[in-house]
């Protein structure tokens, strides 16, 4: 078992320097982002109509369809979209952007950076945050395509036995092939959704003839009074319409692929459109038929045209199931950027695209969770009642969050953000206590996934403080240590030696043991660390920083986005038109590797030392992490107890 020395560290400082982040270059046009954002960013939202209305109005404890009670319904549907997603996300969340980007960490380290980076409250809440959409990211596949694949049910109950092996085969298959990267199958995202967005509305307009009075549900006095006026029936219906908006956080944190306005443009003009009218369709297929009640999306299309529609929605609910998994991928690197999780393999799957990146292990732990979910859950309706607690808890995190940023960031006087934030925690609150109720019929999962990616988290974050304060205590200065060795008249060789280390200001274990048992030094020295900044790229002019410590010993910092790859290569690259000369034939990289073990006295219980162990041999080779020539590696390992 072995641990590399060199832990990216992460910055309180908002930039290197003034110079501006490094754009999010964007060489599509400004309508092709809007094409692209309706792939991805609102394939999950997208394929909600598929069970949120049929999910809570078969939680009715009536008998029959009641008009008032499904006009209520729908009403709190379209409302829903009209609260949560456009004024919370489009039009306010959306302006809390970190340099272009969003998403639950980048709002953290907005947060962070506001309050100078020592708020705990904040640090908690963006773990807690990354730690539901990880649930998150497994019950969105398993659900959506259970929901989709069940459709063949309505076309003939002879396809029931079916239904789970073909959910199975789908959701193995597209685990499968995020190795080879999503760059050419992208490109048929959006004019799928495209078209699906279009059946959603033009099956919903063609079917609100058959009952024109659930128009009234524009009226949210109408959903309230369901609400208010079913006692605890209505408070557990609120959970399920919440289905309706689930995906909203793509929104906010695929922002940096696509940008504000062309995310914004295609919800206004045609997701939100679209949605209503589908949801107002069902609805009134209802009241015309109230034998509907048991699949409205499904039975709004003719009989003929029903295996195709199945079939699509399938397409649908895979791309919704891949903008989860790409989210996770990205989630994880941000993760292991800020120090969150331990270095992970990352591979990337473009050449040209920075952020199209496949994650071995998150991709196999992801596909285990959303198989074990199939087979315990076996249906989309019970798979429901534990898919609104993450995204509600997510949701919750991300107002929290937006709170500091608001006050601290935007200066906002107080009298103005208390209702504004208030009124949509408030919204979050009542989802969150609505998803509550359900926690015994299949919500404790999300709670569960949480709660250990939150210990995961927690203990790394903890173990690693611990070492780097032990590995201080253990080490000499690094100006102490050139001076020692300016008096030994070490014999020197020719050469570049890199000498990578969390802690620039303590003398690379590594140096130290080359010094002992190889008795000589290069000629030239770089003691080089790679810090993350708050932020989500950094321009190349403020990419590196460079010290003179002594006449052939320089003190290298590397800055890196939490988006980025710290790729250290390409890094030195730019050093070298920048003047400093070095020839990376004769350059050698020197990486400490150490064997932990536990100890009594480490400060964590024995438990959390076993754990963060085990994490520590799942971290990646420094030598992959950070993109070094293996040839060029010299790797010197040390035993350290925790």
């Amino acid at each position: 078992m072995s641990q590399d020395t060199v832990e990216p560290s992460i910055s309180d400082a908002s930039t290197p320097s003034q110079s501006p982040v490094a754009p999010n270059h964007r060489p599509d046009g400004f309508w092709t982002m809007i094409l692209g954002s309706m792939g991805v960013v609102y394939g999950d939202i997208g394929t909600s109509p598929l069970y949120a209305l049929k999910t809570a109005l078969d939680h009715m404890k009536t008998d029959g369809v009641v008009e008032s009670e499904v006009i209520g319904v729908v009403s709190l549907l379209i409302w829903a979209l009209f609260i949560t997603v456009t004024f919370k996300y489009v039009f306010f969340l959306m302006r809390a952007d970190n340099k272009g980007e969003g998403g639950t960490l980048s709002l953290m380290a907005l947060a962070r950076k506001s309050f100078g980076g020592n708020s705990k409250i904040i640090f908690l809440l963006g773990v807690a945050g990354a730690a539901l959409f990880a649930g998150d990211a497994v019950i969105t596949p398993a659900i959506s395509v259970l929901s989709a694949v069940e459709g063949l049910n309505t076309a003939s109950p002879a396809f029931q036995p079916y239904v789970l092996p073909i959910s199975v085969v789908i959701l193995v298959s597209l685990f499968f092939v995020q190795s080879v990267g999503t760059a050419r199958v992208a490109a048929f995202f959006g004019p799928v959704m495209v078209v699906f967005f279009g059946l959603l509305a033009g099956l919903g307009v063609a079917h609100i003839a058959d009952a024109p009075r659930i128009l009234s549900a524009f009226n949210p006095l109408l959903g309230l009074g369901f609400l208010f006026g079913h006692g605890a029936t209505g408070f557990v219906t609120l959970g399920l319409v919440f289905l309706a908006v689930t995906g909203a956080e793509a929104l906010y944190a695929d922002m940096g692929h696509f940008g504000r306005k062309p995310i914004q443009i295609a919800w206004l003009v045609f997701v939100l459109p679209a949605l209503i009218c589908n949801y107002l369709g069902q609805g009134a297929l209802v009241l015309m038929d109230p034998e509907a009640v048991k699949d409205p999306f499904y039975l709004m299309a003719p009989q003929w045209a029903l295996i195709p529609f199945v079939v699509l929605a399938t397409v649908a609910t895979i791309i919704a199931s891949q903008a989860v998994i790409t989210g996770a991928f990205s989630l994880s690197r941000q993760a292991i950027q800020l120090g969150l999780l331990p270095r992970l393999e990352i591979q990337h799957t473009s050449a040209s695209t920075e952020g199209q990146i496949y994650v071995p292990r998150v991709n196999k732990t992801l596909l285990i969770g959303v198989l074990m979910l199939v087979f315990m859950f076996r249906s989309s309706e019970n798979l429901a009642n534990a898919y609104g607690i993450a995204v509600t808890g997510t949701m919750l995190v991300t107002t929290s969050l937006a709170f500091f940023v608001v006050w601290k960031l935007w200066r906002w006087p107080l009298w103005l953000v208390v209702p504004v934030i208030g009124f949509f925690l408030t919204v979050d609150l009542a989802f969150l206590a609505a998803n509550l109720i359900k926690v015994f019929e299949g919500g404790w999962v999300p709670l569960t996934m949480g709660a250990l990616a939150m210990v995961v988290m927690w203990t790394w974050v903890r173990g690693t403080d611990l070492l780097r304060q032990k590995t201080q205590r253990d080490s000499i200065p690094t100006v102490d240590l050139i001076r020692m060795l300016e008096r030994s008249k070490a014999e020197r060789v020719a050469g570049t030696a890199v000498f990578l280390t969390g802690d620039p200001n303590v003398a690379p274990s590594a140096l130290m043991h080359n010094f002992k048992h190889n008795k000589v030094v290069h000629e030239r020295v770089l003691i080089m660390n790679i810090v993350t900044e708050p932020m989500p790229r950094v321009a190349e002019a403020n990419r590196f920083e460079i010290e003179k410590l002594s006449s052939d010993f320089l003190r290298v910092t590397l800055h890196f986005g939490f988006m980025e790859s710290p790729r250290v290569p390409a890094a030195m690259a730019l050093m070298r038109k920048a003047g400093y000369k070095f020839d990376i034939m004769t350059t050698s990289f020197f990486l400490g590797k150490r064997t932990l073990k536990t100890s009594p006295a480490s400060g964590m219980p024995q438990w959390q030392d076993k754990l963060f162990v085990t994490l520590s041999k799942q971290s990646a080779n420094a030598t992959d992490f950070f993109s070094i020539p293996s040839d060029r590696v010299v790797e010197l390992g040390a035993q350290v107890t925790i």
